[in-house]
């Protein structure tokens, strides 16, 4: 009867929309399918009301410095500008400029300098404007200023005997939370109770010898991940699609165990019924999809494994400057700033 067979071609366009099925061999259905036209009887023209109806975000876990959200409606190019945005376009404050007053650590001025660059600096960048380009000076609303200054001594009362450096030497290693805060103009009225210094305190910037010095200032200034990594807000950012794992028939007893070994744990459960051990999919999220089930001839036409298009897993996980959920909140206003721009580009344009 064609009513079957038309349901039956209905499954297998539904299946190729919405699943990426990962065969022994390569990954089908990767292509983009939601242009109007290309499935007779499906209706893709966008429409705002049924995107809305259809997106949704649901945040997952949070803690100190990582986030782990859903996003589910959305096409791979947008989030893709999302992690994109993460990675190179939210700004933060970084070392730019340091001045070398003194230096006579082994490492050379320009390593050092690399590695103060690289310190994440624990400084809201929303409160800050870009420095001009060419300023050589930098002024109290662009700039944060740093200071280094370390000598090491010998520590008098160290034991004869001693060969700990710990116990012979003062100040022998530099750490992050030897670099203070100098305001700069009248920052300490515009930020009277800014905390301002690296995030973490015990980054070791250098080791020194008795003798040996470092008398560093640094400039912090604003700036994206575009441009260099040091700026970059996220350790990193990235998104999977959501696993969707299905046994295409029972699997019972030794069979079951195997399968059981082939994921991840806690993906596939044994449930017992009727005396018979019988694999269910438990929670097919936790899977990272390494398709051991593939090299097992007896297991591999059991499964079928796929990710569902529409639905990405994202987690950011943030340097620790801003918290990851204030960083996805500005990655979306600076997406909105993007479109904001090309809006007006089509505007001002004139039409020919």
């Amino acid at each position: 009867a064609p009513p079957i067979a038309l349901m039956a071609a209905r499954r297998s366009t539904d299946e190729m929309r919405d699943r990426v099925v990962l065969g022994e061999f390569g990954v089908r259905n990767v292509h983009t399918t939601d242009f109007p036209g290309n499935y007779p009887g499906y209706e893709d023209a966008w429409d705002q009301r049924r995107f809305e109806e259809a997106f949704r975000v649901d945040v997952i876990r949070e803690e100190e410095d990582t986030l782990e959200f859903d996003m589910v409606g959305i096409d791979a190019a947008i989030a893709n500008a999302f992690r994109r945005i993460l990675l190179a376009e939210v700004p933060t404050m970084a070392v730019e400029k340091v001045f070398v007053y003194n230096n006579t650590s082994i490492v050379q001025d320009e390593i050092l300098a690399h590695r103060l660059g690289l310190i994440p600096i624990r400084a809201d960048p929303r409160l800050f404007e870009y420095r001009n380009q060419g300023d050589q000076e930098g002024t109290e609303i662009d700039t944060l200023q740093f200071q280094l200054k370390i000598k090491c001594k010998r520590n008098p009362q160290a034991a004869k005997e001693s060969s700990d450096p710990d116990e012979l030497y003062f100040n022998h290693k530099v750490y992050s939370k030897h670099m203070t805060w100098v305001p700069l103009g009248n920052q300490t009225d515009l930020f009277p109770d800014a905390d301002f210094r690296p995030v973490h305190d015990d980054i070791l910037i250098a080791l020194l010898r008795p003798g040996q010095e470092i008398d560093v200032l640094m400039h912090c200034v604003k700036g994206i991940g575009k441009d260099h990594a040091k700026f970059s807000p996220v350790a990193t950012a990235s998104y999977r699609l959501l696993p969707d794992i299905t046994l295409l028939q029972p699997v019972e007893d030794e069979a079951a165990e195997m399968l059981q070994k082939c994921f991840s744990p806690g993906v596939i459960e044994i449930q017992n019924i009727n005396g018979k051990k019988v694999a269910r999919v438990a929670n097919a999220r936790l899977d990272t999809f390494s398709r051991e089930v593939f090299r097992h001839e007896g297991l591999k036409n059991l499964v079928r494994l796929a990710r569902v298009r529409n639905h990405y897993i994202f987690s950011v996980e943030s340097t620790g400057i801003l918290p990851p959920d204030v960083l996805v909140s500005e990655a979306i206003k600076i997406l909105m700033g993007k479109c904001q721009r090309f809006l007006n580009e089509l505007d001002s344009v004139p039409m020919e």
